[in-house]
């Protein structure tokens, strides 16, 4: 198998002007990101560049001046073009998506590329693209890997609701209400206070945790979803979780949960694993969507499973049964 340390960065692509044209190494201490696990002088130096994107609906209000896009002279086309050829230049296997949540014409670019370079893709973000079935059509008759919709946490708000949600289904218990609301201070957050960029968002972790369930829960009776930027948090996120129900003899009970993560820590857990399935699946011949791979690590796949199941289907994936 793979290891993380056969991951290789070879290109990049943003529409900051403060990033494009910088090596890797160093745009991604550009600001807004605020990822700083290695210092800057110890990141290993990169020959991968930055390369400019189109912008299309990816810059929300919020986050315009924190991003400051480049004013392109570029139309998409040209773009497109200059992007297919890189890829094909610095010998692009997988692209990874990490847009901002309400990136639906930009992910659907980038889809997109992937089918015309031939180019696996990863999408992280809640632009359905792998549990769609006319764009899983796409990657499947193009015989190209793709896994999406939506990462999961490695311990993320969803994953844990879910896990909880699913536990007491299964022992028996009736849910009759439950929430999950979730504050950050990263740029992330913030895109998300314009809430027209969150309906994929909402649908995706909704269903990631009625999915789990052995009835669904009426709309009015389950809210999932962001609540909230607050900017001294940063990349830390929280989640407030609260699940009510009734057990034996109709007795009620309740349960809540805080949880305090690093929000980039914890989904880079899970995407280095997405990558690695991604190359798998490339070894040999495997196109469409990665089911096992898109259950088990992704909130909106095209086929919900429970995690044990997924997990174990990634297992049996990776060893080729």
């Amino acid at each position: 198998g793979y290891t993380i340390h056969d991951v290789d960065f070879v290109c990049g692509f943003d529409v900051g002007e403060n990033k494009i044209g910088k090596p890797i190494n160093e745009a991604i201490y550009e600001y807004p990101n605020m990822v700083d696990w290695i210092p800057k002088d110890s990141m290993p130096k990169s020959d991968a560049k930055v390369y400019e994107s189109p912008a299309l609906d990816g810059v929300g209000l919020w986050v315009e001046n924190r991003i400051k896009p480049i004013k392109s002279n570029k139309t998409n086309e040209q773009l497109a073009e200059e992007i297919k050829k890189t890829i094909k230049e610095t010998g692009t296997e997988i692209i990874v998506s990490y847009l901002p949540v309400g990136s639906d014409k930009v992910t659907e670019f980038w889809a997109q590329i992937c089918l015309d370079t031939n180019t696996a893709f990863v999408n992280c973000i809640p632009s359905f693209i792998a549990s769609d079935e006319t764009w899983a059509k796409k990657f499947q008759e193009k015989n190209i890997p793709v896994i999406g919709d939506d990462i999961k946490g490695q311990v993320g708000a969803t994953i844990v609701h879910r896990t909880l949600a699913k536990l007491c289904s299964d022992r028996g218990t009736k849910i009759e209400k439950t929430y999950q609301i979730n504050v950050g201070g990263n740029t992330d957050f913030l895109n998300m206070k314009e809430q027209d960029r969150l309906v994929s968002k909402k649908i995706s972790k909704t269903e990631s945790v009625q999915s789990q369930l052995s009835t669904r829960l009426d709309d009015d009776q389950i809210y999932v979803g962001p609540s909230d930027f607050i900017p001294f948090l940063g990349n830390t996120k929280l989640m407030f979780m609260r699940i009510e129900g009734r057990q034996w003899a109709n007795i009620p009970y309740n349960m809540e949960v805080r949880l305090e993560v690093d929000d980039k820590a914890n989904s880079a857990g899970i995407v280095i694993d997405a990558i690695r399935l991604a190359k798998i699946a490339l070894d040999r011949g495997v196109g469409g969507p990665i089911k096992p791979a898109s259950a088990y690590l992704m909130k909106h796949p095209i086929e919900q499973m429970a995690d044990v199941k997924a997990k174990a289907d990634c297992e049996s994936f990776v060893a080729g049964k």
